[in-house]
C-alpha cells in the first residue's frame, strides 16, 4: 500500500505531463494578447462543444427554429491551446471558461458569461423557453440552478477521477459516484412526475441538463461508465433524453463548435450535408 499523502504547509502547483493540466491555473487573467473575432450577426458566441457549450448552441438553434431574430456566429475556443487565456476572451469572461457571449444588438455590447446565465439572458431577451407565470418561472429557474450547482462539479468530478485521473483513488471515485447517482435519482424522480424538468413545457432547464446526461446515459463519456453507475436504473431520464434528443434544434446545437464536425457556425447553411449524417 502506498504511503498516505501528507499535504505540505503551503500548496504549490506541480509540473505535469497530463494534457489537461495546462487548461487550468491557480491565478486568473490573460497569458497572451489576442482579440476575439467578430462576425456579422448580432450575437457572437465564443465556445467549445463541451456540455456547457452545447447548452447555449441548443438555445440559439431553438430560438432560430422558432423564428426569433437570434442569428449568431459561433467561434471555436480551443482550451487545449489556451485560447481561453487571451486578452480578448478574458475581457468577455474573467473566469476564462467557455462559453462567453457578446450581444452586439444593444447600443453598447453586452458580455454574458456562465452557461446558465447566457440561457437566462437569452430567454428573457426573447421571452422564450421560460415561463412567464411566477410560480412556473421559479420552478424552471430552480432546476436550471440545480443543474449549474451539481452536474459540472459532481458529474465532472466523477468523470475526472473515474476516467481521466492518472491514478485511481478509491475514496474519490466512491465519493463522486455516490453524488452522481444521487443527482441521477433526483432527475429520474422528477421526470417520473413531469414531462420536462419545469413541468409540462420544454424550457431552458431541459437545455441545461440535456448535454450533461445524453453522453453519460449513452455510455460515450467518461470511458463508458454506464455499467459502473447502473444507468439502466434511470428509465425516466432515458425516455426524456429520447424526447428532447428528437428535436431538430437540439440535434443541430449538439454539432456546433465540435472541432471534428463544425468548429465554427455562421449560417444555417453550415449544417447542409452534416446533420443528416451525424444525427
Amino acid at each position: 500500500m502506498a504511503d498516505a499523502y501528507v499535504p505540505p504547509r503551503v500548496w504549490a502547483p506541480k509540473p505535469s505531463d497530463n494534457p489537461f493540466a495546462a487548461i487550468n491555473r491557480p491565478v486568473a487573467g490573460p497569458t497572451h494578447e489576442a482579440e476575439l473575432p467578430v462576425g456579422r450577426h448580432p450575437f457572437q458566441l465564443h465556445s467549445l462543444g463541451t456540455p456547457n457549450g452545447k447548452k447555449v448552441t441548443i438555445m440559439f438553434e431553438e430560438l432560430l427554429g422558432a423564428d426569433y431574430a437570434a442569428e449568431y456566429d459561433a467561434w471555436l475556443i480551443d482550451i487545449m491551446k489556451g485560447d481561453q487565456f487571451s486578452t480578448g476572451f478574458v475581457a468577455a469572461n474573467p473566469n476564462s471558461k467557455i462559453p462567453a457571449l457578446i450581444d452586439r444588438s444593444e447600443p453598447e455590447p453586452v458580455r454574458v458569461f456562465e452557461s446558465g446565465s447566457i440561457l437566462l439572458y437569452l430567454a428573457d431577451k426573447f421571452g422564450a423557453f421560460i415561463p412567464a407565470e411566477p410560480a412556473a418561472r421559479a420552478e424552471c429557474l430552480s432546476w436550471l440552478f440545480w443543474q449549474m450547482a451539481g452536474q459540472p462539479f459532481i458529474s465532472g468530478g466523477f468523470g475526472h477521477f473515474y476516467h481521466y485521473a492518472p491514478v485511481k483513488i478509491e475514496y474519490a471515485i466512491d465519493r463522486y459516484a455516490m453524488e452522481t447517482k444521487r443527482l441521477l435519482d433526483v432527475a429520474n424522480r422528477r421526470l417520473g412526475e413531469a414531462e420536462y424538468f419545469a413541468g409540462g413545457a420544454y424550457t431552458i432547464a431541459d437545455m441545461a441538463v440535456f448535454p450533461w446526461y445524453v453522453g453519460l446515459m449513452a455510455g460515450t463519456t467518461y470511458g463508458g461508465a454506464g455499467e459502473f453507475l447502473s444507468l439502466h436504473e434511470y428509465a425516466n431520464i432515458a425516455r426524456w433524453i429520447d424526447r428532447v434528443g428528437a428535436r431538430p434544434a437540439v440535434q443541430r446545437g449538439l454539432l456546433v463548435n465540435d472541432r471534428n464536425v463544425m468548429p465554427e457556425r455562421h449560417e444555417a447553411s453550415d449544417f447542409d450535408g452534416i446533420v443528416r449524417e451525424e444525427t
